[in-house]
């Protein structure tokens, strides 16, 4: 594949503040932001509860100063995660992240005062304030901030909790990846003896050789083990913590946090789920057919990655983009020409090499107005899906440029429809780019794998999560208890599919331990399922849907879930035929997959 240019693996962080985590910038950009922060505590504490509609200037302009605040803070916060992703062993940015916690909790402070204070606003006031020119454009967020302080605590006490999550709850997280980033796994590979990282290691999960792939689960079962005592007692902490403030406000229910937060419906998750599990059984034999064709009966979990043909597709990092260039520019010019400047300006990090944090994650950096990528890229093409993947959050937020930064807090479950989007996008072309039956089969079973991931994984994180979390409120849950739960959800959630399971999946997977969003499972299912309606429709329309569909993404946070697939798709997601569509979408990949398999064999 020829190019006009080498794309760097390594990103650009210099362009917001020189020198790494010692950077002079930096430190005056957080100094700046300590005062601003101190001048919304005075503003704050000024701030009267609204009595008529004049009071809409004197509320527009703390927003103003919330919203300059807040992108300075994301700005430094976005750029001090990248440095802890980068180089797990940056002990200065380590400092710097907790004194990002410390700003924080600050500002989160500030802002819920003001919340308080606002929304006190009797009935027929808040009403006025919201019709007026200066407030209009944010009367969905303002609503949404009204509905939720009635369902939290005083001001005094939720403060209490933002203070003592630095250094409780927050801190456990921290300690996860700090645990995380000290496994080293000795391994041979291709005849090299490495040292390799979690992030590393995973990526063996797809190498052809068996005996690799089964070599390198063991010994990362092996040291999540090691340490599973040290694991389970962070998740129990983080759980613990969040139970006991769950506890004080009254809450019963573990999803009403992330349910709220994802704007979605109980009725609309219950719906998907429903028709995710009446529908496993074309999945479940699809990973039986993949055990026989690499001699087993039922699957391993660590065949669960495994080529199925001799000749796996790689590309090289630059054929990669490339690759994803030329697909993106089918489905519209934007996207593209978006993607393209995120190569030239050396916004992602893909370096494969030791020190790095596993997985992968998009940033944004709202004050430049950009955002970073970080992954480990090895050639699969997983990897480029992942790496697409990416490049869909980086859009999304490319999309909202034109919307206040008000208005661009959008969900997970509307933030993974953009990226997952994006990834079907290049899944679907590598199919139908194949040359030969063979690449065909195996592009179709990395495909099929992304169904597989959706229904069946992120399903037994969901089953695993709500489980502890009943146990938890009982008291501290083992790691021993841990494992079975574990094992217990992975079998349901895949259909009696499997033959050895993950059971210290608990420990390796960073999004249990993510304290900034509770229960990180479901949005991803919603997002796939949600990002299949509108593939659908981007197929049916050509390029002309791009407009549309940045006008979707526009609105992801002004909106519930429910009604942004009604304005957009005309679609009830409250009921299971709408998930149980998308499903049956997926069903056609693993329909095709076995009757080439079966011609093949």
């Amino acid at each position: 594949m020829q190019t006009k240019e080498e794309y760097s693996q390594v990103w650009d962080l210099d362009v917001f503040f020189k020198g790494g985590s010692d950077s002079e910038e930096l430190r005056q950009h957080l100094d700046a932001v300590k005062v601003q922060i101190g001048t919304l505590e005075e503003l704050a504490k000024t701030t009267e509860t609204p009595v008529s509609k004049n009071d809409a200037a004197q509320v527009l302009n703390v927003l103003e100063e919330i919203t300059n605040t807040g992108k300075n803070l994301r700005e430094a916060g976005a750029v001090i995660g990248c440095f802890t992703a980068a180089d797990i062993k940056d002990k200065k940015a380590l400092v710097l992240q907790s004194e990002m916690g410390s700003l924080g909790a600050r500002y989160s402070t500030v802002i819920l005062k003001f919340q308080q204070t606002i929304t006190k606003a009797e009935e027929n006031v808040w009403n006025e304030l919201l019709e007026s020119e200066q407030l209009s454009p944010f009367a969905f967020v303002l609503n949404e901030w009204r509905e939720q302080v009635k369902l939290k605590l005083s001001e005094k006490e939720e403060s209490l909790i933002t203070a003592l999550s630095v250094d409780g709850y927050n801190a456990w997280g921290q300690l996860y990846n700090q645990l995380v980033g000290d496994i080293k796994i000795e391994m041979t590979v291709d005849g090299v003896e490495k040292k390799l990282s979690v992030g590393q290691a995973n990526n063996l999960g797809s190498h052809p050789d068996a005996a690799v792939r089964k070599e390198v689960f063991e010994k990362l079962e092996d040291a999540w083990k090691a340490k599973e005592d040290f694991f389970a007692s962070t998740l129990n902490h983080l759980a613990g913590f969040r139970l006991a403030v769950y506890e004080k406000r009254g809450w019963d229910n573990v999803l009403a946090e992330p349910l709220m937060r994802n704007r979605m419906s109980q009725e609309t998750l219950d719906a998907m789920w429903g028709a995710i599990s009446a529908n496993k059984a074309p999945f479940a034999d699809f990973l039986k057919y993949k055990a026989k064709m690499l001699g087993d009966e039922k699957i391993n979990w660590y065949d669960m990655s495994a080529p199925v043909t001799s000749s796996t597709k790689e590309m090289s990092y630059q054929e990669g983009a490339e690759f994803i260039l030329e697909h993106f520019g089918k489905f519209g010019p934007e996207l593209e020409a978006f993607s393209r400047k995120a190569f030239e300006d050396s916004w992602i990090e893909a370096e494969d090499r030791a020190d790095k944090r596993p997985g992968g994650f998009c940033t944004g950096m709202p004050v430049s107005e950009q955002s970073r990528i970080f992954m480990t890229y090895s050639g699969s093409m997983s990897n480029v899906a992942t790496l697409a993947h990416e490049l869909g959050h980086a859009f999304h937020s490319y999309a909202l440029r034109p919307v206040h930064y008000m208005n661009r807090q959008y969900a997970m479950g509307v933030a993974e429809t953009a990226s997952t989007f994006a990834e079907m996008i290049v899944a679907d072309a590598s199919v139908k780019a194949a040359e030969t039956e063979e690449e065909k089969l195996a592009l179709l079973e990395d495909k099929i794998q992304r169904s597989v991931a959706f229904f069946m994984n992120i399903h037994a994180r969901f089953l695993f999560e709500t489980r502890f979390y009943e146990e938890r409120k009982n008291g501290v849950v083992p790691a021993s208890r841990l494992n079975e739960l574990m094992e217990e959800a992975q079998h349901e959630a895949y259909a009696g599919a499997l033959d050895s399971t993950h059971p210290h999946f608990w420990a390796s997977k960073l999004h249990f331990y993510i304290t900034g969003t509770p229960f990180y499972n479901f949005p991803y299912t919603f997002g796939y399922l949600f990002s299949l309606s509108i593939y659908a429709k981007a197929l049916t329309e050509g390029e002309s849907f791009e407009q549309k569909y940045m006008a979707l993404l526009r609105d992801t946070a002004v909106m519930s879930v429910e009604d942004l697939a009604m304005k957009h798709l005309g679609e009830d997601i409250t009921k299971e035929e709408f998930w149980a569509k998308g499903v049956a979408l997926c069903v056609q990949d693993v329909e095709e997959f076995l009757k080439i398999a079966s011609e093949e064999r």
